[in-house]
């Protein structure tokens, strides 16, 4: 990636302090970008790409290079391979988040070998869902690596369906990451999807992407940019007629990320008016998603964002009032119904409601452990219940159960 934009400052006769004044920085800077092989800052580094005419598509291939063929090896035994694989995971999973963070890292850097024998792309990201929205989320770091570069693998094909596939990919190692509090990986990951989104043309894909990346936006307290970005995604997908329930709920999602993004930004009335949209567009919707849809949106799901949306917007107690019908068997998933405790408890606490607090979050760990122990914002909660009530039922039990993250 350094090499080919100072090949291109090179071939225009450019100095450094040439470049770095076309892209607002220093000579130091530029010289630190093209001799660094990892990225530290990716919104320079796609600036200083198109100052210098690196065309996107290259760019992008060098940001995640596509694998290299498969190696020779043949496994005698698919089904054996394949426990070969799981005993594996089991075994990297055991060895804490550290490792497996820079497991990711690599994978990053060099997609890894396509697997041989493996089950179908579609099966094994499916398969990923299922462990994110249970709360497995070392499990699905494991996992993740095998995943990238079997899904590079398959994006070598050029066909667009292939591409979208690994845009999802990225997109979920984003969600993972943002749930784990890793926002400077989660940055790369969201850009990867977001460009690979792009060149498959499929406007989910990009929907998909474009709500991780400003996710990250908003935890970089970029507010105004993934303000922004969410209303371009939502523009994009309402410009498809919105025809299919698919359709219909990947837009009601993108509203409800624009008036969460729009509240911590402190934009009170927009946040509220896209809660608004946002509720008229998921009337359409079943009470519950059917399984594997990318966006599994409902009005219940909706309603779970008002809760969020009002925290945000510092108003604990219509927060409260929008939970209080809420109910976790309206929710399909693990991470969903952990995800009402936790939103819950958020307001509780601000409420200093120490024992409903503590309730919601209990309620939390008992649907997803993962959702109170892996989520830093959680876990600094269950600290200061700790600290301030620990004699408060179910106190001593969650800090016992996150002390591990937490230490």
């Amino acid at each position: 990636m350094g090499a080919l934009i100072r090949l291109g400052r090179e071939h225009r006769g450019w100095t450094l302090v040439d470049l770095g004044r076309r892209i607002g920085c220093s000579a130091a800077t530029v010289s630190r970008l093209e001799r660094r092989a990892r990225i530290a800052d990716l919104d320079l580094v796609h600036r200083a790409a198109a100052a210098v005419g690196v065309p996107r598509l290259v760019l992008m291939a060098s940001l995640a290079p596509l694998p290299g063929p498969a190696a020779t090896k043949v496994t005698a035994n698919a089904e054996e391979d394949s426990m070969r694989r799981r005993t594996l995971l089991t075994a990297t999973a055991a060895a804490g988040p550290g490792a497996l963070l820079l497991s990711l890292d690599e994978a990053l850097a060099a997609p890894t070998v396509p697997a041989a024998g493996a089950p179908s792309l579609d099966r094994r990201l499916a398969s990923s869902r299922e462990l994110f929205d249970a709360g497995s989320h070392q499990q699905l770091l494991a996992a993740l690596p095998q995943l990238l570069a079997d899904a590079h693998a398959g994006a070598a094909s050029r066909r667009p369906l292939d591409q979208a596939r690994l845009s999802a990919v990225y997109s979920l190692t984003t969600a993972l990451l943002i749930k784990l509090g890793d926002i400077g990986r989660a940055r790369i990951t969201a850009d990867r999807a977001r460009t690979w989104a792009e060149v498959s043309g499929s406007p989910l894909a990009a929907a998909a992407a474009s709500r991780e990346m400003a996710i990250v936006l908003r935890h970089q307290d970029q507010h105004a940019a993934a303000q922004r970005l969410m209303t371009g995604a939502a523009d994009a997908v309402q410009a498809t007629g919105l025809r299919t329930e698919a359709a219909a709920s990947a837009y009601a999602q993108m509203l409800c990320t624009l008036a969460y993004t729009a509240a911590r930004g402190g934009h009170r009335g927009d946040a509220l008016a896209m809660m608004q949209d946002a509720r008229r567009a998921a009337r359409r919707l079943p009470q519950q998603a059917p399984a594997g849809r990318l966006f599994n949106v409902s009005p219940a799901a909706v309603d779970l964002y008002a809760v969020g949306v009002h925290w945000a917007l510092g108003d604990a107690g219509a927060a409260l009032d929008a939970g209080k019908d809420l109910r976790p068997e309206q929710f399909p998933t693990a991470e969903r119904r952990a995800r009402l405790g936790t939103d819950m408890a958020r307001a509780w606490w601000t409420w200093r409601r120490p024992e409903q607090t503590a309730a919601a979050l209990m309620g939390a760990y008992r649907s997803s452990p993962g959702e109170v122990r892996d989520r830093p914002a959680i876990r600094a909660i269950v600290e200061e219940l700790a600290q301030r009530h620990p004699l408060t039922p179910g106190v001593r039990t969650l800090h016992t159960a996150v002390a591990p993250a937490v230490g």
